[in-house]
């Protein structure tokens, strides 16, 4: 599998390409070395330099970006994708004998870590602060990619789709606010320990 292909593949065509993962006999060290750190390094160094480099104008502060910012947001991109990821393939996961689809932890990851491709992408646009807002529209693009994913990834039967879906969103939205409500407040201490 070359990882450009494959992001394409998984962009512009998600029925076909699920198809294909579907098939092949990939391990979890294969699949996090030859895609997903490489593709996780978009967002952070994107979130480095564009912190850290570039900075930003926040409203009655002014101009904020250092180089220590931009390590804090970079660590907290790496530790966000790491978490959420693993996170999002266990909740998919544990919740598949609920909806008649099979339990199957290898499967659940690669169908997470393949959906987040278009917010990995997409975090290129970290580079500039102000567009990092995009990413979320990416982010809503790769929900779509996974919803297609968990037929042939999960075998869940198609009248249970959509509930098994919606109810794995539902699960990993109050799972994504608390962590990012813990990983926030380190970074806001260490900005206000810096002094910005």
């Amino acid at each position: 599998m070359k990882i450009i292909d494959r992001i394409k593949g998984i962009i512009l065509n998600p029925k076909n390409e699920w198809s294909a993962i579907q098939q092949e006999k990939q391990g979890n060290t294969e699949l996090l070395t030859s895609y997903l750190i490489p593709l996780a390094l978009i967002p952070i160094v994107g979130s480095f330099i564009g912190n850290g480099l570039i900075g930003r104008n926040l409203a009655f502060v002014g101009h904020v970006g250092s180089v220590s910012l931009g390590i804090r947001y970079a660590i907290m991109m790496l530790l966000n994708i790491l978490i959420g990821i693993y996170l999002t393939a266990f909740i998919i996961d544990l919740l598949a004998p609920s909806f008649g689809a099979v339990k199957n932890f290898n499967n659940a990851l690669r169908l997470v870590v393949y959906s987040y491709t278009p917010t990995l992408v997409a975090g290129i646009l970290y580079l500039v602060p102000s567009l990092s807002i995009l990413v979320m529209l990416a982010s809503l693009y790769g929900l779509y990619i996974m919803y297609f994913g968990i037929k042939p990834m999960m075998k869940a039967p198609d009248d249970k789709i959509t509930v098994y879906f919606i109810v794995s969103i539902v699960v990993l939205i109050v799972v994504y606010f608390i962590i990012g409500a813990i990983v926030s407040v380190f970074l806001l201490r260490g900005a206000f320990m810096s002094g910005l």
